[in-house]
């Protein structure tokens, strides 16, 4: 059971509320997000940029998500997780052996060993070491290590959020939201272009 009550819709102001009321799947972390009044559509917004606009692959960021919630022990972003990253390529094999924490099990190509050593290292040492940073622009453009990071941190941020308050773990959404996330970024895209 949560540590604390949901965010009651009757009392959130306007924007918190419409946007509780706009999100595609009612999950129980976004109901204790919109405490953060003033924070949750610019995290909800970020959110959507980084499931459904980044140029890093949606499977590598899948498995780095993954990552982030298994060095947390967040449970929920696991569960919620682990559907987008099946439906985006990830192996049951590569799921298995990211919930062991054996990053080097054969099931990981290069790339994807790569990302996941460098989500360690930023989620671990706050930044990655020398050697992995430059292995990482060998083969990855500034704007994925930027994204990396970027995604690394918003799953950090929010498994603190889901373990400090113990929000309550319901069925997995697979992959609803995604699917309403790139909806919803493919109509921006269109409005940006007329």
């Amino acid at each position: 059971m949560a540590r604390m009550p949901y965010a009651d819709p009757a009392t959130l102001g306007e924007e918190a509320r419409a946007t509780l009321e706009r999100m595609p799947v009612p999950l129980n972390v976004f109901r204790m997000m919109a405490h953060a009044e003033t924070c949750f559509r610019p995290l909800v917004s970020l959110g959507t940029a980084i499931l459904a606009r980044q140029k890093l692959s949606g499977k590598l960021r899948e498995l780095a998500i993954l990552r982030v919630a298994q060095l947390s022990t967040a449970r929920y972003e696991w569960t919620q997780h682990v559907p987008l990253a099946q439906a985006l390529g990830a192996s049951d094999e590569q799921i298995a052996a990211l919930e062991r924490g054996d990053l080097s099990a054969p099931c990981f190509d290069d790339d994807e060993r790569l990302v996941l050593d460098f989500t360690t290292e930023v989620v671990r040492d706050v930044r990655p070491c020398d050697e992995t940073f430059e292995r990482f622009l060998g083969r990855f453009s500034p704007r994925e290590l930027v994204e990396l990071v970027l995604a690394s941190g918003y799953y950090m941020m929010i498994a603190r959020l889901l373990e400090t308050t113990d929000v309550d773990l319901e069925a997995p959404a697979g992959t609803r939201m995604l699917d309403a996330v790139q909806r919803w970024a493919n109509a921006k895209d269109g409005e940006s272009e007329s």
